[in-house]
């Protein structure tokens, strides 16, 4: 199948997205794209110091010459996170107070206002957003357009993630990383010509974020098996069928052909339509995602500069990877069941053991209440484990179909520049290692970490990836 027929395709299964338009020089078409979406309505677009140069200034003037009224906010930092007193910042640029929006920008004392209070009533006073900027602006414009009962346009200036169409926007609100429900823009333009151009680092970021769609794909079977997240055909298809083509130019990709460019967004973007189909992000993400949360919920920086998402993500993903090989070793099939049932703790001794492992950290009951959500008592483990035991075989061959080896994708990330090791964004092993405790607990997610607490494996696994001749290897 083409790229033509896999967007009409996905455009036809979103539930948000009603316009996809990718190619050279398509930057031009935001004008039609918005009077055909909002019309007679007013715009206001949200670029930073860094996408107003690379475009915004671009579609601010295009869009005057058609005659749009149209406004411009541009956020005035070199860094910044999609914290909540951002949202609340675009909250003020829909609704024309860019003075208040900019005392949000620069505050340094905001306490998070409750998500209740910013909603508002739909009114056409309101402007249209036109997002220019990449994943932080994009969620930021996402959740402060649903505030106000309205969509909005992305305009991407880097295939550096797969938030641009997905359902949610990952926001940090109280100290703690979450996905606020609402709705994906109502278009997507991407100008392969400024994607191609983005920097290097951005693009080999989003070359990691749509890797992570390998274990995360595997987690998802997983969870399938189990029966707590079935399979979505539509949004496993829609990108696990075309998801090794995506990721196989990794040289094209570092090189920046406008042809491997392309590839990539498009596989980011369906990846984004998986997670309206599901109307969740179980598509996209799972235990690689969580290690970058963490960093983030820590405020980690390497050399004084927070690191990308997808740089996060790519670290959470070459772990995952040593996690399956590691597994793949195993054989389950003499697992004992009985033994399991016995060993398995009550919920409140496994919520004692969330609020030990999560003390001092920045949401400190975290784990215990995603715990709370994804335990099961004995009955509920012996089925699973009979299962397991009976069934390891298919499940093996099924998540060995769907994986890439450590070997394999550490080798793709090497090529387009994305991190190989901890220590490429500032970390230690050691600390990776320490946070494989918190990642089993930190969402109701059921991943291969519960299967091995589960099942008695996850110790083995653990430290096989930090032993000697391991993936990480720890001196």
């Amino acid at each position: 199948m083409g790229s033509k027929e896999r967007i009409a395709k996905a455009l036809a299964i979103s539930t948000d997205t009603k316009v996809f338009e990718m190619g050279q020089g398509v930057y031009t078409c935001v004008p039609e794209v918005f009077k055909n979406c909002f019309p007679g309505r007013k715009a206001a677009i949200v670029a930073d110091i860094n996408t107003w140069p690379a475009l915004g200034e671009k579609v601010y003037e295009v869009m005057q010459q058609a005659g749009i009224p149209v406004e411009k906010y541009i956020i005035d930092k070199q860094e910044f996170h999609a914290d909540w007193k951002y949202v609340e910042m675009v909250d003020r640029v829909i609704e024309g107070d860019f003075a208040a929006a900019k005392a949000l920008e620069d505050s340094t004392d905001y306490v998070d206002t409750l998500p209740e209070k910013l909603f508002r009533e739909a009114s056409t006073d309101f402007n249209v957003l036109v997002s220019v900027g990449s994943g932080v602006i994009n969620d930021l414009c996402k959740l402060a357009s649903h505030h106000h009962a309205q969509s909005y346009i992305c305009v991407a200036t880097a295939a550096s993630v797969d938030g641009y169409s997905s359902f949610g926007a990952s926001i940090t609100y109280e100290n703690a990383k979450q996905t606020f429900t609402c709705p994906a823009p109502v278009a997507i333009v991407a100008d392969i010509d400024v994607l191609a151009n983005a920097p290097k680092e951005m693009t080999a970021a989003g070359y990691a974020d749509l890797a992570a769609k390998v274990p995360a794909g595997a987690e998802w079977l997983i969870a399938d098996f189990v029966g707590t997240e079935p399979l979505i055909p539509d949004a496993w298809h829609i990108l696990q069928d075309y998801l090794d083509e995506f990721l196989g130019d990794p040289e094209g990709v570092a090189a920046g052909k406008p042809e491997a460019i392309a590839g990539l967004f498009e596989g980011l973007t369906l990846s984004g339509f998986a997670m309206q189909a599901a109307q969740s992000s179980r598509p996209a993400s799972c235990c690689e995602h969580l290690f970058s949360h963490i960093l983030d919920m820590t405020h980690h920086r390497y050399n004084g500069k927070l690191q990308s998402h997808g740089f996060q993500v790519a670290v959470g993903t070459l772990t995952m990877c040593a996690a399956f090989d590691e597994a793949f070793k195993l054989d389950l099939t003499d697992l004992d069941v009985e033994a399991c049932v016995a060993a398995w703790p009550t919920l409140e001794q496994e919520q004692e053991r969330a609020l030990a492992i999560f003390e001092g950290f920045p949401v400190p009951k975290l784990g215990y209440t995603e715990i709370t959500k994804k335990y099961g008592d004995a009955e509920v483990i012996r089925a699973e484990m009979t299962k397991l035991k009976n069934e390891w075989p298919d499940l093996k061959a099924r998540m060995q179909a769907q994986m890439y080896s450590f070997e394999k994708m550490q080798k793709n990330f090497r090529i387009v520049g994305a991190p190989c090791d901890p220590t490429d964004i500032g970390c230690t092993r050691q600390q990776f290692k320490d946070m494989f405790s918190k990642v089993q607990l930190m969402r109701f997610r059921y991943n291969l970490l519960d299967l091995g607490k589960r099942a008695g494996f996850y110790d083995k696994i653990v430290d096989a990836i930090f032993a000697k001749g391991g993936a990480w290897e720890i001196a």
